[in-house]
């Protein structure tokens, strides 16, 4: 059997890695883990033992702002001073190109720090002339190479030789386009600033979209915040509960009955029945900000009493971004998995799970 074959019949390998705290603890990481994850496409919150939203919640939920596609932008637009001004200078502002493949493809990403990142093939790499680095999951041969651009730099200015050197090489000697998924963050300041402009160019604004579901009589995993391997006949470990999760999001049956032919998991023991769990999904291009935003609302769901014991925030990141959290690497190979998930105690503990899959660092 050939080596190659060999690895495509290999389970591809994931990383998960688990952390423990207490929201109000002054050491908590929860915000700059949530902000260090830049691009994501889905987030996801279950709720047991409840029927209806409060009010703060769901107004936060049917909040998380306005995106905007711009279609065949210049690269080089990106690097103009007036943009950098108006925008990597003033706030928060990210993008990212879209229906592009991380593995295949010429791909770039702007980070909300004002760093630009270009993955790009070997021959687009060379017509370039920029410098840059081999991607990390080249292989032997290095196929593939990583350019970044620090846009906040002191020293990229209108008049510097490096600022015209990156500007004539992504506008006259190799000028690259793409479709865009841009969104800007500055309090006090209208996204749609964005729309004015790029209204030269064919851009159209998006709004997330939101699900609401209602699962009844759902089996849960039982939980001990201060057990994060879980107890024998007393508490499910959170990789348990990770991989629970999973399936409810799928919509997989729990039960492993034993005519079904699609799925043979059932909810890890001890369990427990809930009468009813709130299920709310949301799609699009959406912001660390707002997934802040959206956990403490989920705590402040804590500050009168619940019948739940317990509530979760799931985050996908896209799996064609070029990068995971902060600046790592990312790439797809055989899923481009790249997402995190917290466990909300009632006693306001949480557990933070961090998953990547084979083509990424660990996470941090």
């Amino acid at each position: 059997m050939s080596a190659l074959l060999r690895r495509l019949r290999e389970s591809p390998r994931h990383l998960l890695v688990c952390e423990r705290s207490h929201v109000r603890h002054e050491r908590s990481r929860h915000a700059a883990r949530v902000r260090g994850h830049a691009y994501n496409c889905r987030v996801s919150f279950l709720i047991p033992e409840c029927g209806m939203l409060p009010e703060p919640l769901k107004s936060v939920t049917t909040d998380m702002g306005e995106y905007y596609l711009v279609k065949n932008l210049p690269l080089h637009e990106l690097v103009a001073q007036e943009f950098i001004s108006a925008f990597v200078k003033t706030g928060s502002c990210y993008a990212l190109t879209y229906n592009t493949r991380i593995d295949q493809d010429n791909t770039a990403a702007l980070l909300p720090t004002g760093k630009l990142i270009i993955s790009v093939d070997k021959d687009t790499y060379e017509e370039l002339g920029l410098q840059g680095h081999p991607s990390r999951y080249s292989g032997k041969k290095v196929m593939r190479y990583i350019i970044t651009i620090d846009l906040t730099d002191s020293a990229f200015h209108s008049d510097s030789k490096k600022y015209k050197r990156v500007l004539w090489a992504l506008r006259d000697k190799k000028p690259l386009e793409f479709d865009f998924l841009l969104s800007w963050h500055h309090t006090g300041a209208d996204g749609s600033t964005l729309m004015s402009y790029f209204s030269k160019h064919q851009i159209q604004a998006h709004q997330p979209k939101i699900t609401f579901s209602t699962l009844r009589n759902l089996q849960c995993p039982v939980l001990d915040s201060n057990e994060l391997q879980g107890k024998p006949e007393e508490s499910c470990s959170a990789q348990e509960l990770f991989e629970w999760l999973g399936a409810v999001f799928s919509n997989v049956e729990l039960d492993n009955k034993s005519f079904s032919f699609v799925s043979t998991y059932c909810c890890p023991e001890p369990s427990t029945t809930m009468d009813q769990a709130y299920l709310c999904t949301i799609t699009g291009f959406i912001l660390p900000e707002k997934i802040i935003q959206l956990l403490d609302q989920l705590c402040a769901y804590f500050d009168e009493p619940k019948l739940a014991q317990w509530v979760t925030l799931t985050v996908h990141g896209f799996a064609d971004s070029p990068v995971s959290w902060r600046e790592n690497e990312h790439g797809f190979q055989k899923g481009g998995e790249n997402l995190y998930n917290f466990v909300v105690f009632r006693s306001l503990d949480y557990w933070l799970q961090m998953a990547v899959g084979a083509n990424d660092d660990c996470p941090p």
